[in-house]
């Protein structure tokens, strides 16, 4: 299915039902009176974040989301019966908005997770209602309150623990593939992953966490050049940043540090939250120099960009070095839970 992170919708709760207008004609009965009943209320409509939901996809087929209406009341003082509610599911990890105020209505992180998006219009009187000491046979009855009408905006924010940052073909497809069951596209060529791409890393009995892959990063994304920032918004709830750095670029022009301060850089304008988050510099495809050559380069990198965190020495490739990637970050998230 194809990925989808944004969708607009519109939802209608239901109308309330009718009051009706009734009169009590029993026999023996000389006053018999008013004994219309109220109109059911109308259904409301609910977003409910369900699990096995990956995309947005289906809201662009499927627009209009409707509730049932209550049904009138009747004589004898029945109630008419109310409306269902309409749950509709979406994605863990969904962002409501109102389409028009741009109000966010709420933000859906959990599997169970519901919110109210219309409410169900309120049922009318029936005329007993309106019965009074001055009025003792009202023929006034209440039409019943339409269903809240609303248009919503729905974003998608992939839920993850670790998030996977780098230019296209640093090799971020190649290391989820390796440490986790995901098998997102793999070519030579930049730009092969198009939309986020999720994988669970077990790193033993009870220990794992989630890792997302997103679509690679060029220099003058934030303004819009490549593929542009739009993915980015799927690292905002990750808890720390994997940034690969290809230290043998196929381009021998190509500079590691320069291109890995142009990720920076972006990370930067796009948010000053997400630049904050912890980052950790993963240098990839030690497998394509000699051992000792890899160590060296790596090193050297580091020490140009500065960077005061972990870092490590890595091949999605073969695997080497990412089982103590994995443990290390599996360690940091462990810690952040304890001290949660």
């Amino acid at each position: 299915m194809k990925f989808v992170d944004e969708a607009k919708l519109r939802v209608q709760a239901g109308n309330g039902g009718r009051g009706c207008m009734s009169f009590r004609r029993e026999k023996f009965v000389p006053f018999g009176g008013p004994d219309g009943g109220d109109g059911g209320h109308g259904g409301s409509v609910w977003l409910r974040a369900q699990e096995g939901i990956n995309t947005l996809a289906d809201f662009r087929v499927e627009r209009t989301y409707k509730a049932q209406s209550g049904e009138a009341g009747s004589g004898n003082d029945c109630t008419g019966r109310g409306g269902d509610d309409l749950y509709v599911a979406v994605p863990i990890g969904t962002v409501v908005r109102d389409a028009e105020t741009e109000e966010q209505l709420g933000d859906l992180v959990r599997e169970g997770d519901v919110l109210l998006v219309a409410h169900g219009g309120k049922g009318g009187w029936g005329n007993a209602k309106f019965k009074t000491s001055t009025n003792r046979a009202p023929r006034t009855f209440g039409p019943g309150l339409p269903g809240e009408k609303r248009a919503l905006e729905l974003e998608l924010k992939v839920i993850a623990d670790v998030g996977l940052l780098g230019l296209p073909n640093a090799g971020k497809s190649t290391l989820i593939r390796a440490v986790s069951s995901a098998r997102p596209k793999v070519a030579d060529y930049p730009f092969t992953t198009l939309h986020p791409n999720l994988g669970v890393v077990y790193c033993g009995e009870h220990r794992s966490f989630v890792m997302a892959d997103i679509p690679g990063l060029i220099e003058g994304a934030a303004e819009g050049a490549g593929l542009g920032i739009r993915f980015l918004k799927h690292l905002q709830r990750t808890r720390v940043l994997l940034h690969l750095v290809d230290m043998a670029p196929l381009d021998p022009a190509a500079d590691p540090v320069k291109d890995a301060r142009a990720i920076i850089g972006e990370l930067k304008k796009f948010s000053k939250d997400l630049a904050s988050k912890p980052r950790w510099l993963v240098i990839n495809k030690s497998d394509l120099l000699p051992p000792a050559e890899a160590e060296k380069k790596a090193k050297a990198i580091v020490r140009s960009l500065r960077h005061k965190g972990p870092w490590f020495l890595i091949s999605g490739a073969t695997g080497t070095g990412t089982r103590d990637l994995t443990e290390a970050v599996m360690g940091f998230l462990e810690e952040k839970n304890a001290g949660a």
